[in-house]
């Protein structure tokens, strides 16, 4: 291993020099599909893994900070982001009124990366997700304490049975134009978004519990028979099943509530001018340089405290847009950390540790092809990476080392987990024993990740090392646009794939183990099958007990890592965030959730 650590050292090295800050704070990552992965790019700060808690257990709680900025998930390229090209940082606009000792007004300014799409029935990342829940909105919320609140629906009421959902929305709940939001609205929305038409890589995984919903996926319908309109203000929906995760799957973009007309006058385009329902409306995008929210005066509830948010497309080096007074909020990296942590350094009074993302980076394997059909050469290559050498020396103790799939602080995290560790006379053991084991007869393995040049990242080229020296396993990497890439995700079309993990979208364990793993899942990326597994994660869709459903969840747990599916990586640690003073409730939160409209700039 003397080898290895002198090579993990000379990349730290470069890492150090080369790499640049994450948004929000953690580590520089690329996108990370909400539902779908969440890119880990090379560590220059914290890495900020997303993700959201469940019933099971409590979810830990992020305490509002008065001068905390919350490193939610990092965009694409968030390698840091300069001014635009040919206009002036904007400046911050007058305080011009206060409600409740908070001050409205001015223009909140964050770096992100272009989304994907702006459609919320399309939404896989985080990247688009974190604008599309601030422009739109559905039934039911998560706040930033990770509680379930009431949105557009202002109460509700749960069958005896606990498969009939009766929402009753609020009168006063209109679009971005005025238009009142009706119950026909949703309707018709979540059947859009279920439409083969509209081609929602997740609606089946969102919304396929509401009976009905797979009649329409199918094609055999344009109809869901599950969503009954009352009248104008009242929407019952049944589902297949009692589910307690149900209501907080509705947080998701796939349930949000559209407007038809927009819709359908827009065609293709319509996103380009959406009548959104949420906090903020679309004012400006320009691809590459900049999108622009402002305040939604007609927002159901208080409307937003700052006038516009402006989001920073256009790329450069954040510490440096940070410290000019060019943006709000920065992650730190690695190579401006220790001067940040110094009590005597002017920005550590900005400092904000914040804590880790409910989240998990890791390498996938699709177990339908070559070599990867097979469990030994699975959990060889498992073996033969040394996690906690990587977290200690590579990536200075800003990540856990990641044994299991479920995050620590996350409903259902099981400490006891012991996973496939480090041990490379095992791993070669098992490399010999596999149909693999002759490198003559291996197949060429390709791991591909997101990007179009560059660094692939520190910890996967430590980890991809380690396979060679350990094993003499020699890997290639592919290189993919984001969008393109996400897009072959969905489709199940890599070998391997790597540069991104999974960030829970909603309080429950299903959100990591059912999703990923369960043989007819559509997010199941690595097309795992295991009959056991299956039958196990069925059993917990539907049990009551809390303690029963986690036990159900760990059980599943063990029997996916102890098949090697992936190569599970990391968990984030600690996330390291400068948020300027004047800028007040800017929330840590461990997922993407709709947070800017409490942001307000104190005098």
């Amino acid at each position: 291993m003397r080898k290895i650590i002198v090579v993990l050292f000379a990349m730290v090295l470069v890492a150090a020099v080369a790499c640049s800050e994450g948004e929000d704070g953690a580590l520089a990552e690329e996108p990370r599909p909400t539902p779908a992965p969440v890119v880990t790019q090379a560590p220059a700060s914290a890495p900020a893994s997303p993700s959201a808690p469940s019933p099971a257990a409590a979810p830990s709680q992020v305490a509002p900070a008065p001068t905390a900025p919350s490193a939610s998930a990092a965009p694409p390229s968030a390698t840091a982001v300069p001014s635009i090209p040919g206009s002036p940082a904007p400046q911050q606009g007058a305080a011009v009124e206060t409600s409740g000792g908070q001050v409205r007004g001015g223009i909140f300014r964050r770096l992100w990366a272009d989304p994907p799409t702006l459609d919320p029935h399309l939404t896989t990342d985080t990247t688009s997700a974190g604008v599309v829940v601030e422009i739109f909105s559905g039934l039911v919320a998560l706040n930033t304490d990770l509680q379930l609140v009431p949105d557009i629906a202002e109460s509700w009421e749960i069958s005896p049975d606990g498969t009939m959902y009766t929402f009753h929305l609020r009168p006063q709940a209109k679009f971005h134009d005025g238009k009142i939001i009706t119950a026909s609205d949703f309707k018709w929305s979540i059947e859009r978004a279920t439409s083969p038409e509209t081609a929602s890589p997740v609606a089946d995984t969102y919304l396929a519990d509401i009976v009905g919903v797979n009649a329409v996926l199918e094609g055999d319908s344009t109809d869901i028979s599950g969503i009954k309109v009352v009248d104008d203000h009242t929407l019952q929906i049944t589902v297949d099943a009692p589910k307690a995760y149900f209501l907080a799957k509705l947080t998701y973009p796939t349930a949000y509530v559209l407007d038809r007309e927009n819709v359908e006058a827009g065609g293709r385009n319509w996103t380009d001018a959406p009548n959104g329902s949420g906090p903020f409306r679309l004012k400006e995008y320009r691809i590459g340089e900049r999108i622009i929210l402002e305040r939604n005066e007609n927002y159901y509830k208080e409307p937003p405290f700052v006038d516009s948010v402006l989001m920073n497309l256009a790329g450069g080096q954040s510490m440096a847009m940070y410290e000019n007074d060019e943006i709000d909020i920065t992650g730190v990296g690695l190579f401006d950390l220790e001067r940040v942590l110094d009590p005597n350094e002017e920005l550590n009074r900005e400092l904000v540790v914040a804590p880790p993302n409910f989240s998990v980076s890791y390498v996938g394997f699709n177990t339908t092809m070559p070599p990867f059909d097979d469990p030994s050469f699975r959990k060889a290559l498992n073996h033969a990476v040394n996690k906690d050498l990587i977290a200690t020396e590579v990536l200075s103790e800003l990540v856990e080392a990641a044994y299991g799939v479920l995050p620590p602080g996350f409903p259902g995290y099981n400490p006891d987990l012991q996973g496939l560790r480090y041990d490379g006379e095992l791993a070669r053991q098992l490399l010999a024993d596999s149909k693999y084991g002759d490198e003559a007869s291996r197949p060429r393995i390709v791991v591909t990740v997101p990007g179009t040049g560059g660094t692939i990242g520190l910890d996967l080229e430590v980890v991809i090392e380690m396979w060679k020296q350990e094993l003499g396993v020699e890997v290639e990497i592919q290189q993919v646009e984001w969008a393109t890439y996400l897009q072959d995700l969905n489709a199940n079309k890599f070998q391997a794939f790597a540069g991104l993990g999974w960030e829970a979208d909603y309080p429950d364990p299903q959100d990591f183990l059912d999703i990923l793993f369960h043989t007819d899942s559509s997010i199941n990326h690595g097309g795992y099958s295991n009959a056991e597994v299956d039958s196990v994660l069925e059993l917990a869709r539907t049990e009551p007990d809390v303690l029963r459903r986690v036990a159900l969840y760990q059980e599943a747990e063990e029997l996916i890592i102890a098949d090697a599916a992936w190569v599970p990586l990391w968990f984030t640690g600690e996330r390291y965030v400068l948020i300027k003073q004047d800028v007040s409730d800017y929330r840590v939160t461990p997922m993407i959730i709709p947070k800017l409209k409490q942001v307000h700039f104190t005098d």
